[in-house]
């Protein structure tokens, strides 16, 4: 073989295998649908239907996580902001998820500020962010999600509370260091945070620049997870 064949670049044979995995899970999770619509009621409601729920839509959050941040940094991931009006916006994530939701015995809410009914921002990358956190404190919820909307400082803040256990303290102090390792006893490695704090960043206005922040308490007591768009 000549020396001068150049090898393909690895980091775009992941994100072509990437793309190539998100398309065959989405068809695993439609053919997934259709048979268990043939199911009697009583055999779809089971412990394993609920396992296999949330691992399907954290496996599709994964792999967008991969795609964004791929385009991220080969400088293929345009911002197209618009103004969004935020009731059907989160209705939409919320609904996209319903099934999820009634697998666990989530009851998932929604109150947006009567000051802050539209946002501005790209719908698709907002989007990816918000859908991974509320497939994430779906996981970890008992009972109740609420997501909720406001204005702060002429900034929109989106934000996603569970009545979990809320983040590890450790994550909180150190939330300015996003990828920290994974963590053996669950998995976490901080990517979403990650992805969630680049896609924020890419949404300025005015030298300001959007940003993400994490807590414990809210109105539920768990997880409380804030997006900041100017």
């Amino acid at each position: 073989m000549s020396d001068g064949h150049e090898g393909l670049d690895f980091s775009t044979v992941i994100a072509s295998t990437v793309h190539d995995m998100k398309n065959s899970l989405a068809m695993l999770t439609q053919a997934h649908g259709q048979w268990l619509a043939r199911l009697p009621g009583v055999e779809r409601e089971t412990p394993e239907h609920s396992v296999i729920e949330y691992e399907f839509a954290h496996l599709n959050t994964m792999l967008v996580q991969l795609l964004g941040l791929y385009k991220l940094g080969v400088n293929q991931l345009p911002l197209r902001p618009d103004y969004h009006e935020m009731d059907d916006f989160i209705g939409a994530q919320l609904a996209g998820r319903q099934e999820l939701l009634n697998s666990r015995g989530i009851v998932a809410s929604c109150e947006v500020d009567d000051f802050s009914p539209l946002g501005f921002f790209d719908r698709e990358l907002i989007s990816s962010v918000v859908g991974n956190i509320v497939t994430n404190a779906i996981g970890y919820a008992c009972h109740a999600l609420l997501v909720s909307v406001r204005e702060e400082g002429e900034q929109l803040v989106l934000s996603i509370n569970d009545d979990g256990p809320g983040y590890p303290e450790q994550m909180v102090e150190r939330q300015a260091d996003y990828v920290q390792g994974i963590n053996p006893a669950t998995g976490s490695t901080g990517l979403g945070l990650y992805f969630a704090a680049r896609i924020a960043g890419l949404h300025e206005r005015n030298g300001v620049r959007g940003r993400i922040e994490i807590a414990n308490g809210g109105t539920l007591g768990g997880a409380l997870f804030s997006l900041y768009l100017p």
